[in-house]
Parts: C-alpha cells; structure tokens; sequence
C-alpha cells in the first residue's frame, strides 16, 4: 500500500494529478482545495490513500493528514462516497467541516453539488459525535459556555452575518475565528466585531 509520495507535479488535471516519482507518473485524485496548491513542475509531499478493486486501484492524495482523515471519516456516511468526499473537501477546508458538524449546521454542506437536504443531514446526524466535540471541548475550554451555549451563539452570528449579506462560509469563518481568541464574548459584539474583520487576518 502506498502511503506517502514525494515527487515533482507533472500534470494537473479537473480531478487529478500526475505526480512523477523517479520517473513513475502515478495519478492521484484530490481535492479542488489540494489541485490549486500543484504547480507544474514544482516538488510536492502528498499523503496518499490508497484503494484497492477488482477492478482498479486508485490513489487519493492530501496535503494534511486532517484532510486525510476527513476523507474516510466522510465514506462513513451512507450515501458519500471517494468522488463526493472529494467534493466536499473542494467547497469545506476540514476545519469549515468540523465547525459545521460542530454546530450542526447543514447548510454547509447543502452548498456542495450534489448534496440534498436528506444527505446533508444524515452527514451531520452521524458524524456530529464522531468528529465534533472534541473541535467544540477545544473552542470552550477556558470560557464561560456549555457546549450547546456555543453552539447556540455560533449559529445565531452566522445566521445574522448571512442575513447581513455575508456568505455563509465567510461567516462561519470570521465567527469560528472570533470564538477561538474570545469564546465569552456577547452575540451583538460578535456581529459587530464579525461584519469588520477579515478572514484572512
């Protein structure tokens, strides 16, 4: 099984790329996230998941070892598959997807093509517990809020940052961040504090 690869970026593809290894090209599926960070003919350290057919054997590559884990906690689900796992980690970093399962929120992934509100759904009912508490135990560790006081005042900021005009994964961004340096903080100076600041600080 193969695990690891260190190469140069021979190709980059909508779906893939060829990775040359001593002068192997393997074809490695990724994430529209992992593909934008290849570049043509630049060295690169992939994690890869291997799966193995009857019918073929394929390999997955992944920049982050949370990416990685994402991509098979995600398979779990009834329903989501390789090709759609790499499709959610294309619109959701894995941070986006833990905050999301944190605070329930199915809208999150409702913005991946091919996901309904059924899957979406199901995606947070069984993976709520498997992934978020320990992201949400993190997030309130040194404050005054329960878990579900948290989760509460999250999804309140997002829900107004939206309704403000802000897209929803700008929002669920800006307040993830806001409750990370500040998890006490009131929801009005969270909006507040939310609609000036910029994700990227």
């Amino acid at each position: 099984m193969i695990g690891l690869l260190k190469g140069l970026v021979e190709l980059v593809a909508d779906d893939h790329a060829i990775i040359d290894v001593n002068g192997v090209g393997y074809i490695v599926f990724c994430s529209g996230k992992t593909l934008a960070n290849l570049k043509y003919p630049e060295k690169v350290t992939l994690l890869i998941e291997t799966h193995v057919r009857e019918d073929h054997i394929h390999l997955y590559g992944f920049y982050s070892y949370e990416e990685k884990n994402i991509f098979n906690l995600l398979q779990s689900v009834k329903g989501v598959g390789t090709k759609m796992s790499l499709s959610i980690l294309s619109v959701l970093t894995p941070d986006q997807i833990a905050y999301a399962l944190a605070t329930k929120d199915m809208m999150a992934f409702n913005q991946v093509s091919g996901i309904g509100k059924k899957l979406a759904e199901r995606i947070v009912t069984e993976l709520k517990d498997k992934y978020s508490d320990n992201y949400i135990i993190t997030k309130a560790a040194d404050s005054n809020f329960s878990k579900s006081e948290l989760n509460a005042l999250a999804m309140d900021a997002i829900a107004a940052l939206t309704s403000l005009g802000v897209t929803r994964l700008d929002a669920q961004n800006r307040v993830s961040n806001l409750l990370a340096k500040n998890s006490d903080i009131k929801l009005n100076e969270l909006i507040r504090i939310a609609l000036k600041s910029n994700i990227s600080e």
